[in-house]
């Protein structure tokens, strides 16, 4: 697997909302991983998938078993996303490259026991840049209450030449959801 720099776990856990306690709180966990971008310095680059294949599957599998581990099962995982930022060196399509594979994919989906799709964020920036990860409900798409997003940053990653590879996972629907489902909205046209 590419050599990874730093591993990066923020946990956030809410209590309260709108002055109401959230019972239970709203448990949110992002694990990221600071590793170098395998296409930064070398000329325009027309299939990256040869190098994408010597590490996908090891990332999602590494990064699912650490998000796992930080909510105790897969069971406590009710939503889920990934997310990705290049360094400044690097194209946006290299943090595409790191995230869509089923080769990544497909570790995070078996780890925590999910069939949704992962919804996700791709972005550039420089160290300290915000890692925004959107997230859905892990086998339920669509089901509006448990649409989130968590953020975090690391503030020396990424370097101009690395690439910041993360998922995230959310214990439970936002506090007191109550915007309805596509149902509702249908009923009220």
């Amino acid at each position: 697997m590419h050599q990874i720099r730093k591993i990066h776990i923020a946990t956030e856990e809410i209590r309260l909302e709108g002055g109401r306690a959230v019972e239970p709180p709203l448990t949110t966990v992002i694990v990221a991983a600071v590793m170098p971008n395998p296409w930064a310095g070398r000329p325009f680059v027309e299939d990256l998938h040869p190098d994408i294949v010597g590490f996908a599957h090891d990332l999602g599998a590494l990064l699912a078993g650490r998000l796992v581990d930080a909510f105790g099962s897969p069971d406590a995982v009710e939503a889920y996303g990934k997310s990705s930022v290049v360094g400044v060196d690097g194209e946006i399509e290299h943090a595409n490259a790191m995230v869509h594979t089923l080769m990544f994919g497909d570790p995070i989906r078996t780890r925590v026991d999910a069939s949704s799709t992962l919804v996700f964020t791709n972005t550039r920036g420089g160290p300290g840049a915000p890692i925004v990860v959107p997230m859905v409900h892990k086998d339920e798409m669509l089901r509006r209450s448990h649409y989130h997003t968590a953020q975090t940053a690391i503030a020396d990653a990424p370097r101009a030449d690395e690439v910041v590879v993360a998922i995230a996972g959310a214990s439970r629907s936002r506090p007191f959801p109550r915007i309805g489902d596509r149902d509702l909205d249908r009923a009220r046209a």
